[in-house]
């Protein structure tokens, strides 16, 4: 609701409405040649006027050039005028017809309403122009002058408080023109600047004080009028729609009531009847309807119940996600963790396995060169041309220090044995590995390194990532809880190769060629993956992405590549030790493996052929059994003969260790092994030059004892294996000899290594031959 403007009491001017059309018209230029908008015509001044005056009033018609307005007003008469100070005229209006163009510019807008409203106002034009122009004098105007300084120089700011009559007088025209559009005193727009005047506009401002009050004074009143106006119209309206409602509901009752006066048509009973009926039928219908809307409410509400099941249900569903989502996370932290470190762990893999080849080479080539050294001074030896005149060898610098040294190791091996009272020992079966003292301190002190270094791989790591058994207590609860999804993402096949570094650690410090190293089903590891396997309860129709083939993959594909490394570059066959603990561990890997799958793996076939190879290797390059001549080795006390003697009883000591891998290796690549490449090539040679007796009969009943019992166990057995055909016909030369001479008591050992190794035929015929009869029981035993 508007705010009611402050009131001014003052005297009310007639045709207040004629002014305000007044107020908005623009003035008009008077440019020579040029016709203004249509509009009432200009009048001269009225009749009785000399001449001076109607040159100041054509001065002051086109004097100073100001705001470009015509304020006017209607309401009083030519008598009720007030008339201005010093003045015998009476004062209608100031009348400002500025032809100035930037006027005409500016207020063009107001000029086209006044164009619209020309007709209506021509009459009051002609009274303006009728009317006596007051021009105030040169006193009136320096007084106004003065007062406007004083004013200036007292108020040093613009007020505020300025009436913009050309809004208020355009919504007056407006509201004329429409009075039920009129806006209210909220939804006008307020302009907080005046508009820009031009210069003539600003020198009419300073030269009509007077009619710059008059015009404020008319202005309030116009506002005064306005708001009136405003007030009166909102009760108008109020009061009229009271009225209508009023009306509205004094029909509506007078429809209500009852009038006695009017008539009805007859009523029988087949129309009631009728209408009951239908009726009925309308109730039967909504009735049904009401039972069908009844029916799929109930289902609405057993499918809300079901939702809300399902809804509940799905909380299952969430945990079932944050599961999955949590596995998901570890394991992918898992794999970082792992590739981080799997660097690091081949590195210190390397280390140790550097390390036992450097110790390993050192042992080979230390009895490479001993082997050399000594059968090169022993040729020198025995070539009495090439010594010297004085009688000195012409030996190398390094040899007489080399065989001091050789000696020396003996001399403390036999000690060792005397005091261990194993007084029943061949020379040359004995591992020459020792190292020196300095030699073993700086191996010790490296692999100690290693070995530490090894410990602080995972020291930053929590025990979820770098535990086995944490790991697969992890892939445990995935398997428990959704068997299904365990299965179907081959969590079997992925086991292994998440477990392949952290098996690789444990695997460092493991050496398979010490007698008192760690057996397999002992590592920790081991135990973890036995146990897991153990809690499967997995149906056993399913083959797929069992978890009985996760041993099998982990020892395939971590545990035989090691092995398969120490078989091809660190076991020394010519080890007994070295042997015995590595076939051990081969024994149960490869029946670990039997037991986890009846397929023949690809690391099993790499691992025995890299052992047979390796076996070959050490036929050709550490076997070496000297040939002297008779004379030479019948002193046993000579140097000649001690060499043969170990070189043959370190052949005999490879054919041992070759034979041991019976039952892991195939029967015929031992026999060619042991029988075809050792036994007819080197010992044979060597058994044929030595002369016929008891240290003969002796070697020949140590190879015997070698040979595998599993190649002889068949009873209807009468021949032997072809590769022993030669070691047989030596026997029986060998016993043919002995028969004749003062060892006859050698023959029957040499019948029952026959036996033994099923020459059955062949010792029947000896014993006919040569009238052994008291040696028949000997094969009736068998």
């Amino acid at each position: 609701m508007a705010h009611r403007p402050k009131r001014t009491f003052r005297q009310r001017r007639a045709h207040s409405s004629d002014s305000d059309d007044a107020e908005e018209r623009s003035a008009e230029p008077e440019a020579p040649g040029e016709q203004a908008a249509p509009g009432p015509p200009e009048e001269g001044p009225p009749s009785g006027v000399g001449r001076a005056e109607v040159t100041d009033w054509r001065a002051r018609a086109r004097g100073p050039r100001g705001r470009g307005r015509v304020w006017a007003s209607s309401r009083r008469a030519a008598g009720a005028a007030p008339r201005a100070e010093g003045s015998d005229v009476p004062e209608s209006r100031m009348v400002d017809l500025s032809t100035d163009e930037e006027s005409e510019t500016h207020h063009s807008p107001e000029s086209k309403d006044d164009h619209s409203s020309s007709s209506n106002s021509s009459s009051s034009l002609e009274e303006e122009f009728s009317s006596v122009v007051n021009i105030p004098d040169a006193a009136f105007i320096q007084a106004a002058r003065r007062k406007r300084e004083l004013a200036r120089t007292q108020d040093d700011y613009i007020s505020l408080d300025v009436k913009h009559t050309s809004i208020i007088t355009g919504m007056k025209k407006n509201s004329d023109e429409d009075p039920e559009s009129e806006p209210d005193d909220h939804e006008k727009r307020i302009p907080f600047t005046p508009k820009p005047q031009t210069l003539r506009q600003r020198m009419a401002d300073e030269t009509t004080p007077r009619n710059e009050e008059t015009s404020e004074e008319s202005q309030e009143d116009e506002t005064q009028d306005i708001w009136e106006r405003q007030q009166m119209r909102k009760a108008v309206k109020i009061t009229e729609g009271r009225d209508l409602d009023l009306s509205y509901n004094s029909e509506s009752q007078t429809v209500k009531k009852f009038d006695t006066s009017t008539s009805f048509p007859p009523v029988n009973l087949e129309i009631i009847k009728k209408q009951l009926n239908t009726r009925l039928t309308l109730l039967q219908d909504t009735h049904r309807s009401h039972l069908r809307e009844y029916e799929k409410y109930i289902q609405d509400v057993k499918s809300s119940k079901s939702t809300i099941q399902k809804l509940e249900n799905s909380s299952n569903q969430a945990l079932n996600f944050k599961f999955y989502k949590s596995m998901k996370i570890y394991v992918e932290n898992l794999i970082d963790c792992l590739n981080e470190k799997i660097i690091r762990i081949q590195e210190i893999e390397s280390s140790m396995h550097a390390l036992l080849l450097k110790q390993a080479m050192t042992f080979m080539k230390r009895r490479q060169d001993e082997l050399k050294h000594e059968s090169t001074y022993l040729q020198q030896l025995s070539r009495k041309a090439e010594t010297s005149t004085n009688g000195s060898l012409a030996v190398g610098e390094k040899t007489p220090w080399i065989l001091e040294e050789i000696e020396s190791r003996r001399s403390q091996r036999r000690q060792a044995r005397a005091l261990s009272g194993n007084c029943d020992h061949q020379e040359g079966t004995s591992s020459d590995d020792e190292l020196s003292s300095a030699d073993m301190i700086d191996f010790q002190k490296t692999q100690g390194e290693i070995l530490r270094d090894h410990k602080q791989i995972f020291e930053d790591v929590h025990d979820d990532f770098c535990n086995i058994q944490n790991i697969l207590l992890k892939f445990q609860q995935w398997r428990e809880k959704f068997p299904d999804s365990y299965y179907e993402a081959f969590i079997s096949l992925c086991i292994p190769k998440l477990l392949n570094p952290l098996i690789r650690l444990q695997l460092i410090d493991w050496n398979p060629l010490k007698f008192d190293a760690v057996g397999l089903k002992q590592m920790p590891w081991f135990t973890s993956i036995e146990e897991y396997m153990a809690s499967s309860m997995e149906d056993s129709k399913k083959e797929d992405g069992s978890d009985k083939k996760i041993m099998s993959a982990i020892i395939n594909k971590t545990v035989i590549p090691r092995l398969t490394d120490f078989v091809e570059f660190i076991w020394d066959p010519l080890s007994t030790s070295q042997t015995t603990s590595l076939i051990t561990h081969c024994t149960v890997i490869l029946e670990e493996l039997s037991t986890c799958g009846n397929e023949v793996s690809k690391g099993k076939q790499d691992l025995l052929k890299s052992i047979v190879l390796r076996v070959k290797k050490a036929i050709e390059d550490d076997v070496f059994i000297p040939l002297y001549p008779k004379s030479t080795i019948e002193n046993k006390t000579s140097p000649h003969s001690k060499f043969q003697e170990r070189q043959f009883w370190s052949s005999v000591k490879l054919f041992r260790n070759i034979l041991l891998w019976n039952g892991l290796l195939p029967d015929d690549t031992l026999q060619e092994l042991g029988l075809g490449k050792l036994l007819n090539r080197y010992l044979m040679t060597a058994l044929l030059t030595a002369s016929p007796g008891p240290d003969v009969v002796k070697k020949c009943s140590q190879i015997a004892a070698y040979l595998p019992a599993k190649w002889f166990q068949s009873s209807a057995m009468r021949t032997s294996i072809p590769q022993l055909e030669n070691f047989i016909q030596f026997l029986l030369q060998s016993a043919q000899k002995l028969s004749r001479s003062e060892f006859r008591d050698e023959v029957k050992e040499i019948i029952l290594i026959l036996v033994k190794i099923k020459a059955l035929n062949q010792a029947e015929s000896f014993i006919e031959e040569c009238h052994l009869d008291h040696l028949k029981s000997v094969i009736k035993e068998v």
